[in-house]
């Protein structure tokens, strides 16, 4: 009788020093556990040597409770964490400083209620892991300015409730996966900086993006036919994209602001579409190999564009007269075409004169053309410092160097401008 009720004194109190136990653990261990893994193996694969003093990881001690710890002497920074269950806590934000780390990332990055995930500006490398598509929370993806390698993973698609995914600046090659489409939500798109290659898909289905960046990469192929309705700027300077200009390439986007194709291989025509698009505000074309202008039939001057670049092109005819009537253009860069013909008065009315509800050109730049005959009466008043305009490289003989514009290069031969048309006296 005296070793059953010892037994059972025995086995009571092992249940209840079990119990304070788990309690003592839920009290002071409010980090869920996996994340505390997650959290020391991202930084064991950060390389030691790239840790500086007063950097955020310099400050992980793993000997402590990450969240319970959060913002203290240790952990002073690099994540945050909510309360999302009871008695535990999860790593909602892994945001580290600019401390100039190094070393590759772990694949163990399961932190399933992770909504911002950023690391820009450090010196990571190695391939961005597979298993990244496991973080189905993930609103902010950002590895701007690092050096990742390999190719921008297809399972990142599947990130669905993803809002801003930033890949620039890095060593991606590769093409640009097709699978972005699976996006639904994206909002913000930057791949501009690497050695992307191959035809820029169609990510129609990116219904909310509005800021689309793929500059200084490889990319070739045509101008995709199509792209989100939503957009509002598209930024694809500097690639290897050739062919025409597709005649209804803004048709769908009633949103968009500004187009930024220079630097690529665009040939034919700029199509009139492009001039009358009610929203657009800057078109830069600049550095392609166009040769005309198509001017909107039904003489429609009334748009937004505030700027427009198409200089270092192969833009030949007379310089059209519709841009001198569009009503907030303040920036024309039509330089080193082969425009010839005079000087629009309409130019030099806006710049000096400009009408009513009218904005003046402060910026016009028409130098390296076949333009001849005289300077347009406005334009002589000008005083230097007041506007930017630029008259030089071209046929004008009656341009002396006491008007400010023609300073900035001398005018061509008299044989290079009669072996490229007739001259006016």
């Amino acid at each position: 009788m005296a070793i059953t009720t010892s037994l059972k004194f025995t086995t009571s109190s092992l249940l209840l020093l079990l119990f304070i136990i788990l309690t003592v653990l839920q009290v002071h261990s409010i980090t869920h556990w996996q994340d505390i893994q997650v959290l020391e193996d991202f930084n064991n694969a950060v390389s030691p040597n790239s840790v500086s003093p007063g950097s955020c990881l310099s400050s992980w001690d793993f000997k402590l409770d990450p969240c319970d710890n959060l913002y203290s002497d240790t952990f002073t920074c690099g994540f945050r964490c909510d309360a999302i269950i009871s008695n535990a806590s999860r790593v909602t934000e892994l945001a580290l400083d600019q401390a100039g780390y190094s070393g590759t990332l772990s694949p163990n990055l399961n932190l399933p209620y992770l909504e911002t995930l950023d690391i820009s500006n450090n010196f990571f490398t190695g391939p961005i892991p597979n298993s990244f598509s496991n973080l189905t929370r993930l609103k902010k993806l950002s590895f701007s300015r690092n050096s990742f390698t390999n190719s921008v993973p297809e399972s990142i698609g599947s990130l669905i409730n993803l809002e801003e995914l930033s890949l620039d600046n890095n060593n991606l090659r590769g093409t640009i996966p097709f699978a972005l489409n699976g996006l639904k939500n994206l909002k913000r798109l930057e791949l501009q900086s690497n050695d992307l290659t191959g035809e820029f898909p169609e990510l129609t289905q990116l219904n909310q993006l509005v800021y689309l960046d793929a500059s200084h990469n490889a990319i070739s192929g045509n101008i995709p036919l199509h792209f989100p309705p939503s957009v509002i700027e598209i930024i694809m300077r500097n690639n290897q994209i050739q062919g025409k200009i597709p005649e209804n390439l803004l048709a769908n986007l009633s949103s968009l602001q500004v187009l930024d194709l220079s630097h690529n291989q665009l040939t034919e025509s700029i199509p009139p579409s492009l001039f009358t698009h009610p929203t657009l505000q800057q078109l830069i074309l600049s550095d392609n190999n166009l040769q005309t202008i198509q001017s909107p039939v039904d003489g429609n001057y009334q748009n937004n564009l505030i700027e427009i670049d198409l200089s270092n092109n192969n833009i030949h005819g007379f310089l059209p007269g519709l841009m001198g009537r569009m009503p907030k253009l303040s920036a024309l860069s039509l330089e080193n075409n082969k425009f010839s013909g005079m000087i629009p008065t309409q130019y030099a009315v806006k710049v000096v004169f400009p009408e009513t509800g009218t904005v003046p050109f402060q910026r016009l730049m028409l130098g390296g053309n076949y333009l001849l005959g005289g300077i347009p009466g406005p334009l002589t008043g000008l005083k230097a410092g007041s506007v930017n305009v630029n008259l030089g490289d071209n046929c004008l003989y009656r341009c002396p160097a006491i008007f400010f514009f023609c300073l900035s290069g001398s005018q061509k031969t008299f044989t290079e401008c009669k072996n490229f048309g007739p001259i006016i006296p």
